[in-house]
């Protein structure tokens, strides 16, 4: 588990992507967790890693308070996705693995009779997928948009989310829901087409309205 160097611009692009779903490093609401991580990095992230880069303009605004943010501050590899190496500690020698041959050695050579059997299945399953007609994936997502305030027009704030139009992109049904201090976030459901919208980008869009958007979290994801 980690992001690995978090002053390289690899390790930078991992937390970027891990946060493409997420508005902290645990959680729902800033932690230790988020200053474990925000302390490890060396610059703010480059604007082409939008949800790093929101992530830590967010965090900064905590700086003054930050040691009273909750949750105990752990190792920097203990956070992040789980199949990604820590390299925060001593460096490891990885050579041996990379030498485990996973398919086998190379000096077993395919026999002729068996090379000619597998093109031919190979040949066959390629005509009949030719064959099928083309699914188009799609799938349901619901959406937690977050307000900075009690004080935000969540009208306004529907109306901006209600204004991103995209090809493969139908939305549905909306509600408020309270989450404490008189503040409600809008639930909203949508429609999309896999190959044409994804979560990335309809976080950007939605938190481009930052007047109005604090955050968007993924409350629900299924495949159609």
């Amino acid at each position: 588990m980690g992001f690995g160097d978090l002053k390289s611009a690899a390790g930078l692009r991992v937390l970027n992507d891990f946060l493409a779903d997420r508005s902290y490093i645990e959680g729902y609401v800033p932690s230790q967790a988020d200053i474990a991580v925000f302390e490890a990095i060396a610059a703010p992230p480059p604007a082409e890693l939008f949800h790093a880069l929101r992530w830590y303009n967010h965090i900064k605004s905590y700086e003054k308070e930050k040691a009273s943010l909750p949750g105990v501050k752990k190792a920097l590899g203990k956070y992040g996705p789980a199949d990604v190496e820590d390299t925060t500690g001593a460096a490891t020698d990885s050579k041996d693995d990379d030498d485990i041959d996973l398919f086998g050695s190379d000096d077993e050579e395919e026999s002729e009779e068996a090379k000619k059997l597998r093109e031919e299945r190979l040949a066959q399953y390629e005509s009949k997928k030719s064959k099928k007609p083309a699914v188009v994936a799609k799938s349901s997502i619901l959406l937690d948009v977050k307000p900075w305030d009690d004080e935000t027009d969540m009208a306004k704030l529907e109306e901006c989310v209600r204004s991103i139009q995209a090809d493969g992109l139908v939305w549905g049904s909306s509600k408020l829901v309270p989450v404490g201090y008189g503040i409600k976030k809008l639930q909203i459901q949508c429609v999309v087409e896999d190959d044409k919208v994804g979560t990335d980008m309809l976080e950007e869009r939605i938190t481009a309205f930052e007047d109005y958007v604090q955050s968007m979290d993924v409350a629900a994801f299924n495949k159609i």
